[in-house]
């Protein structure tokens, strides 16, 4: 049901970009702030992923960078559309990586003292999307803050299944089970997550699927606090077909982020210092 209410916005929207010219999205009068915008692809999802990083050009201020990971693998079916938008603001990078994690691994290597904001490749944003993002930045310097969030529940000691994690909020809650969720939009200040980040093997073995938490714990390592936005643009627009091939199948249907959770708290006892006073 959701998906048909959503097609005649995403035919609109995918309309619009499709017919804009590249050079309308060259507008240097726009204001830039310090920022950087990382995103990574998949083949599956080059056909449209033009669409995405117009919306990310079009926004009502821009970043200093926008920076798409592709698998080095996949640098010739590039399409032409995507590498026409290359810019200075707009580049693409390579990485040997498979996994989602290098939408912000390589970003956070190589721009360790920028704010970065990670977003997916299969939705297209609001022109506040990160106007709001970067107002709650500066509010909260040192936070990293969700668009969305949702919230790690416990019983005895032990964090709750995946499936019963909330994401709406009546009560006070437990400041650090925050938990940033990344199709919305997600913002990392400088320095916000531990260097154990780049551990490539521990990550690809507890958490190869589920790019969100092993950040997430990455924060928690770092005693920094997550919290969701004040104000929040309108929900993503989605982009019709691309949601065929998606981590969250796996991830939610088959409960796989509940197993790579704990995967990670038994590594590193998250867990325990998210209760910790």
């Amino acid at each position: 049901m959701k998906v048909i209410k959503e097609l005649p916005l995403s035919i609109l929207h995918s309309l619009k970009y499709t017919v804009l010219p590249t050079n309308f999205f060259a507008n240097k009068s726009k204001l830039t702030v310090p920022v950087i915008v990382s995103l990574t692809s998949i083949p599956q999802r080059f056909g449209t992923l033009n669409l995405v990083i117009k919306s990310l050009l079009n926004q009502d201020i821009l970043p200093e960078k926008i920076i798409l990971w592709i698998n080095e693998e996949h640098k010739g079916i590039i399409p032409k559309k995507v590498k026409k938008l290359e810019s200075t603001i707009f580049e693409i990078r390579f990485t040997k990586l498979q996994c989602s994690h290098k939408k912000l691994i390589h970003t956070l290597k190589n721009f360790p003292d920028s704010a970065i904001i990670t977003c997916d490749d299969d939705l297209m944003y609001r022109k506040n999307w990160l106007n709001i993002l970067y107002k709650e930045h500066r509010k909260n310097p040192t936070n990293i803050i969700g668009i969305k969030t949702s919230h790690i529940n416990f019983e005895n000691g032990n964090s709750l299944p995946f499936k019963k994690w909330r994401d709406e909020f009546k009560t006070i809650v437990n400041q650090k089970a925050f938990v940033p969720i990344g199709a919305w939009g997600i913002l990392y200040p400088a320095k916000s997550l531990h260097k154990e980040v780049f551990n490539l093997d521990k990550m690809m073995t507890l958490a190869p699927k589920a790019d969100d938490l092993w950040f997430k714990a990455m924060a928690i390592l770092n005693n920094t606090i997550s919290i969701q936005a004040t104000k929040t643009p309108k929900e993503p627009i989605p982009i019709i077909g691309t949601q065929k091939v998606a981590l969250k199948k796996d991830n939610l249907q088959k409960d796989k982020n509940t197993v790579q959770w704990q995967a990670i708290d038994k590594e590193y006892g998250i867990n325990k210092i998210i209760l910790s006073k």
